[in-house]
């Protein structure tokens, strides 16, 4: 499926023309009607001879409704510019052209309407050298040019013929990415409609871009952050189970107020775009007749991209002012949050005098930092990284965007990069064996912050035993919190680690490989004290309280952990070996009777019910025996 806009001045016949190829009418909107002027976007569908779909988005011409057109012509792939062939090129001809043109919309078919009512065939003749010398020097050079009469019919086959061959010569222009055509498994549909359906809901429209939608995604609305699912999905009203990028599509959505959903708004998957307020941009500033003085830092500048808008102040990085026809690099402080990505295309206008200033490409969505100039500029790092991140190779674009992100998931690292899959994995194997970027799992992250990560760790970790020598490792939890990392981030470290030898894992602790738990010379010398004792009186050892005065409470622990004392309860203690034989006799004594009583236990052990009694409820609580009446059993 294509889609493909029309471009054009005001009354130079482009809803007549819709109208005439696809027998829809654009203009929806009773004014719209009333007056024959388009006011607002309109919509139709066509099928090519050679069966491929193609959604039509109808465009304002008239200078008063220019901001409505630029929330039409995003992501299409290619536009019909309309010319009357009775007038030739007029004013807004030449500022959707230069819109075009900042937009990279790829490719175009001139449309020379009311041929009918030309004076003669000279005049198209002349009409359309004009057109050529306009379209010299831009990107749509060479772009066919079909005179047509929608009255008559004259021509409509031969533009719908013309229009097939150059939406095929685009196909491959979609599949290198061009216009956010490619499947970066990142949907977003810039939403140009909504509205509400009586039994179904909340309605949107708009052309889907970098990934697919299902009945039944899981999908928010931002920027309100309203989240819901897709209910519905058509397509040129085809029920579809799941929509393509590239398409026109109708997203019925289920748990979405239509009052939390207007143009502007964007669909997509919980938390796979994030809302900006800052933007690093190239920005290409218009020449005459558009822009008679230049553009100067800090201007403030109504933003357009996809179908939202707001307002932004523009931030120069290099220079205090750029010239009509200048390009360079820029910073939008925008007044409002917007789902943008890296790579989409955008518009800015003056708002007094109302006029289209520039245009250009988002560099960077979401950078750390407002930069600061010095000396008139930012600094020459800034620049390098943002020119290799516009003009560089895969491999350079996905190095600078992970050096920005840190750890990432690899799926957000090469949405983030703009590269495709097999881009992507290509750059990352770069990448990898060069030693520039280390995978583990599915986190990436340059090579140098894993070194950054480990080396934190590894001065967490040894504060942590020079601090608590007796504690066998530092909490994992309490590391995470302090690394600031994501549990799949951390696991990931944690791997690493211990891969690499760095440190060793424990499951609930980490410690480093240095660590070992060593008593002070008077603490073992009271370890050797309660020992003895415990030896020489294995079944009437001293209380946990006592056990735990003797040593100290952390010592008490360290024993316990290195299994030479085992706790029976909550007051009985007994060392390792009288613990192991106690369990093995009693087991024996159950085999031989069937059964073993607390009496039985204590007259064999020659101790008290107390320690008797708290070894079988210890015995119990692990699974070796079970209470049966005043007896036990063997589990």
């Amino acid at each position: 499926m294509y889609v493909i806009a029309t471009a054009g001045h005001v009354d130079h016949g482009k809803s007549t023309l819709v109208r005439a190829l696809t027998g829809i009418n654009p203009d929806r909107l009773r004014e719209e009607q009333a007056r024959e002027m388009t006011i607002d976007l309109g919509f139709a569908w066509m099928t090519l001879p050679g069966g491929e779909s193609v959604g039509i988005v109808d465009v304002p011409g008239h200078i008063d409704f220019i901001e409505n057109m630029l929330a039409g012509i995003g992501s299409i792939d290619a536009a019909v510019l309309v010319i009357a062939a009775d007038e030739g090129p007029m004013p807004q001809t030449r500022e959707h052209l230069a819109i075009l043109n900042l937009l990279r919309v790829p490719r175009a078919v001139v449309a020379l309407t009311k041929a009918d009512l030309a004076p003669d065939a000279d005049w198209v003749a002349l009409v359309s050298a004009d057109v050529r010398k306009l379209l010299a020097n831009t990107p749509l050079a060479g772009a066919p040019m079909v005179p047509v009469s929608a009255r008559s019919g004259q021509g409509l086959d031969e533009l719908v013929s013309t229009l097939q061959n150059v939406l095929e010569e685009t196909h491959l222009l979609r599949e290198t990415g061009a216009l956010g055509k490619r499947d970066l498994n990142r949907p977003r549909l810039p939403v140009d409609r909504a509205f509400s359906v009586q039994g179904f809901g909340t309605v949107v429209t708009g052309t889907l871009i970098e990934g697919a939608l299902t009945i039944g995604d899981e999908v928010e609305v931002l920027p309100h952050g309203v989240r819901g699912r897709v209910r519905g999905l058509q397509t040129h009203k085809q029920k579809l189970e799941r929509a393509l990028p590239g398409s026109r599509v109708a997203v019925n959505l289920s748990g979405v107020p239509v009052e939390q959903v207007a143009r502007g708004s964007v669909i997509a998957p919980p938390g796979r775009l994030s809302l900006t307020t800052l933007l690093d941009i190239h920005l290409e500033v218009l020449a005459a007749p558009f822009m008679a003085a230049p553009l100067r830092h800090n201007t403030e500048v109504k933003f357009f991209s996809g179908t939202s808008e707001t307002v932004a102040r523009v931030r120069l990085l290099t220079t205090s002012e750029l010239a009509p026809g200048a390009s360079g690099w820029s910073q939008l402080e925008l007044a409002n949050p917007l789902a943008v990505a890296n790579g989409d295309r955008f518009i800015i206008r003056l708002p007094s005098p109302s006029v289209t200033a520039g245009g250009g490409v988002v560099v960077d969505a979401h950078p750390a930092l407002r930069y600061r100039r010095r000396a008139g500029s930012v600094d020459a790092a800034v620049l390098a990284r943002l020119d290799a991140m516009l003009q560089g190779t895969p491999a350079q674009r996905l190095e600078k965007t992970l050096l920005r992100l840190g750890f990432t998931s690899r799926a957000e690292a090469m949405a983030q990069s703009g590269l495709s899959a097999d881009e992507g994995a290509q750059a990352l194997e770069a990448l990898a064996g060069s030693g520039v970027v280390l995978q583990v799992q599915e986190v990436l992250a340059p090579a140098e912050r894993w070194q950054a990560a480990l080396n934190e760790l590894v001065q967490l970790a040894a504060a942590f035993h020079t601090a608590q020598p007796l504690a066998q490792g530092m909490p994992r939890e309490s590391l995470r919190s302090k690394l600031q990392l994501t549990p799949r981030m951390f696991g990931a470290l944690i791997e690493r680690g211990a891969a690499s030898q760095t440190l060793v894992d424990e499951g609930e602790t980490i410690r480093l490989p240095t660590h070992q738990v060593r008593f002070t010379p008077e603490q073992q010398r009271r370890v050797d004290v309660l020992l003895a004792q415990l030896h020489t009186q294995p079944f009437n050892t001293p209380s946990v309280k006592e056990s735990r005065a003797a040593v100290g409470d952390g010592v008490y622990e360290v024993l316990l952990r290195q299994g030479k004392l085992v706790q029976a309860g909550t007051d009985v203690v007994f060392l390792r070996e009288t613990y192991d034989s106690a369990v093995q006799r009693v087991k024996e004594m159950i085999q031989r009777d069937g059964q073993v009583t607390a009496a039985q236990v204590r007259d064999a052990f020659g101790t008290t019910r107390k320690y008797a009694l708290a070894l079988l409820e210890h015995l119990d609580e692990i699974g070796v025996t079970r209470r049966v009446g005043d007896a036990r059993v063997l589990k």
